[in-house]
């Protein structure tokens, strides 16, 4: 029976199990029917009252990878995002690199002046002759969502770098201040940046739109996604600013320097054309 199975999340919140999540998390993966089929039994016969999410996940990522490293890949993405912490500031290189592929010209760590005070700015973004200044808060474990108190800082820092801006007359116009996230906005959070206009963006909003979905529409993965790189040779990578594995596929001399057989070095790349869509 899994009506009513309790499992608790990595919040300590206690919800009902729901294979409708499950079945969904797995589809996202690439993973055909006949394979979420016999996931989704298999995991059902392991429940137990209390169980956590995490060895439900565990389950699950072990089952696909057995099958296909890429569905395994594509199923860890929200898990891959935290392992680029703990600093936050490879988490900014991603979202500058996803903005880059989107249009975008950006610059990361820009010293901005502002009627007060100086800031710097996480990301530094440019389309269209319009500017826009993104903050980004990172969160290197699950279950903490960003509250409130977020969006009311970022903004006091906007207005300050905005005032300055207009202050010097450019004649590119400061269009928007973004606050970006790896978790997800509580209710206070979204309602206070919509109301001043912020523009938000979490793993999950807005709804369609999301970091989840904007990676998977343009093929953007972070390097952490891989199943076939060990956690040395991805410290590596992102030591050298490498994020996405697109950057990876673009600059494979960077496996040399890992010291990796052409065989093993094969695998890798096999799995980042298919995450790509290349």
């Amino acid at each position: 029976m899994t009506k009513n199975q309790q499992i608790v999340k990595s919040s300590g919140e206690k919800v009902n199990f729901s294979i409708e999540k499950l079945r969904g998390s797995l589809k996202h993966s690439g993973a055909n029917t006949i394979l979420i089929d016999q996931i989704v039994a298999a995991v059902r016969d392991e429940l137990y009252q209390g169980i956590s999410t995490k060895e439900i996940y565990n389950r699950a990522f072990t089952l696909l990878k057995k099958k296909k490293s890429v569905f395994a890949s594509k199923y860890k993405l929200k898990r891959a995002i935290y392992e680029l912490g703990p600093t936050g500031f490879p988490f900014e290189r991603f979202i500058a690199s996803i903005l880059d592929f989107s249009g975008y010209t950006t610059e990361v760590g820009k010293h901005m002046q502002g009627i007060c005070v100086a800031h710097e700015i996480d990301i530094f973004a440019e389309k269209k002759g319009s500017i826009h200044i993104i903050e980004c808060k990172f969160h290197g474990e699950e279950g903490r969502n960003c509250n409130v108190k977020i969006p009311l800082y970022i903004y006091s820092r906007y207005r300050d770098v905005k005032a300055h801006w207009e202050e010097k007359n450019e004649k590119r116009p400061l269009e928007s201040g973004w606050l970006v996230t790896n978790t997800r906005f509580t209710k206070d959070a979204i309602q206070y940046g919509t109301c001043i206009g912020l523009y938000l963006l979490s793993w999950d909003y807005p709804e369609n739109n999301g970091l989840k979905e904007r990676i998977d529409r343009l093929g953007l993965y972070p390097i952490t996604v891989s199943t076939l790189l060990s956690n040395k040779e991805k410290h590596f990578l992102l030591s050298r600013n490498v994020v996405l594995c697109r950057q990876l596929l673009d600059d494979k001399f960077f496996l040399d320097h890992l010291h990796i057989s052409e065989k093993r070095k094969h695998k890798i790349l096999q799995e980042l054309s298919q995450l790509c869509n290349l």
